[in-house]
C-alpha cells in the first residue's frame, strides 16, 4: 500500500524515540524532509503537555507544520501560534475518587498542573523519582488533592510494580465511573484515567477537521495499546515492529525496522514521501 499523506501523527516513547529517549538520525532527517514539503507532523503522546512541548523542542518538532496532543488526546497545541486548540478535563469529583480509591489499595496514584506533576505525601518515591527521570518532568508533593488542585486536570495517572493491582483498580473505574472516566494502559504498569471519550483516536479527528484535511489523508505510528484509537482513526495506521501484539493486529502496516532502527523513516518514505528519499 503507498500513499502521499499529509499528516503524521507519531507516539514518542517505544515509537519516534529509541530506548535511550533520543531520536534516531534516520528519523530526524525523514521527518524534516517531510515538513519541507508541506507535510504536517504531529506528536502524539500520553505525557503531560509541559513535558510534552520540552520534548517537541528538543527534537526540532516546535516550528511551522508541528502540532502536540498531550494527555491522550485531552489537549492539542499549535506549536506555531504558540496555543491550545482544544482541551477536555476530568471532573473535579471524578479526580477525588480516584485518588481515594487508588489511596485504599495502596497504588501510587498523581495528576498534573500546567507545570509539575502532582502528589500526595503517600506516594511513592522511588516510583515518581523514576517516572520524573522518564519523562524530563518535575513533581511537587501537594498535601491534598482536595485543597490543592486548583485547575480541574487532563488526567491522572496510576503506577504499580506489578499489573495485578492495577487491573483491579481498571475494573472499579469501569464499574463505577462509565460514561465519566476511561482507563487504559500507556504501558504495561500505567494505568491511565482520562474523561470519558477522549483518547488520541479522537485527537486525530479534531486535528484534521481544524486543518481541512481529511482523515483518509492521515497517517499514524505507535506501539503501545493507547495508540490503538489512534492508528484505526488515520487513515493508515501503522505499527512500529517493536510493538504490542494487539496493536500489531489492528494495524494497516507493521514496519520492518524498530524504534531504535528508524522504524519511524520507514513510514515517512512509504507513506508521506510516495517512496522518495
Amino acid at each position: 500500500m503507498e500513499m502521499n499523506a499529509k499528516i503524521l501523527f507519531l507516539d514518542l516513547d517505544g515509537t519516534l524515540l529509541n530506548d535511550q529517549k533520543e531520536i534516531t538520525p534516520g528519523n530526524r532527517r525523514a521527518i524534516e524532509t517531510a515538513l519541507s514539503l508541506g507535510r504536517r507532523v504531529v506528536i502524539a503522546t500520553g505525557r503531560p503537555l509541559h513535558s510534552a512541548l520540552f520534548q517537541a523542542r528538543r527534537l526540532g518538532l516546535d516550528g511551522p507544520g508541528c502540532y502536540v496532543i498531550a494527555y491522550n488526546g485531552a489537549v492539542i497545541w499549535d506549536c506555531a501560534a504558540g496555543r491550545e486548540l482544544f482541551r477536555r478535563a476530568l471532573a473535579m469529583e471524578d479526580l477525588y475518587a480516584l485518588f481515594d480509591e487508588a489511596g485504599r489499595r495502596g497504588i501510587h496514584i498523581q495528576t498534573y498542573d500546567q507545570t509539575h506533576v502532582l502528589v500526595e505525601p503517600r506516594c511513592d518515591d522511588g516510583i515518581i523519582r523514576s517516572y520524573c527521570e522518564l519523562t524530563r518532568t518535575e513533581f511537587r508533593v501537594i498535601g491534598d488533592v482536595r485543597r490543592d488542585v486548583v485547575q480541574p486536570p487532563c488526567k491522572a495517572l496510576m503506577i504499580a510494580e506489578d499489573r495485578p493491582p492495577l487491573d483491579g483498580m481498571a475494573r472499579w473505574i469501569g464499574e463505577k465511573m462509565a460514561g465519566r472516566v476511561d482507563c487504559f494502559y500507556s504501558s504495561r504498569l500505567f494505568l491511565e484515567a482520562a474523561p470519558a471519550g477522549m483518547n488520541k483516536g479522537v485527537a486525530v479527528r479534531t486535528l484534521c477537521g481544524a486543518l481541512g484535511i481529511a482523515v483518509e489523508d492521515s497517517v499514524a505510528a505507535g506501539d503501545e495499546a493507547n495508540d490503538l484509537s489512534m492508528l484505526r482513526a488515520a487513515g493508515l495506521g501503522a505499527a512500529i515492529r517493536n510493538a504490542a501484539p494487539e496493536v500489531k493486529a489492528a494495524a494497516g502496516y507493521v514496519t520492518e525496522q524498530d524504534n531504535n532502527h528508524d522504524g519511524v523513516a520507514e513510514v515517512v518514505r512509504r507513506f508521506l514521501l510516495g517512496g522518495e528519499d
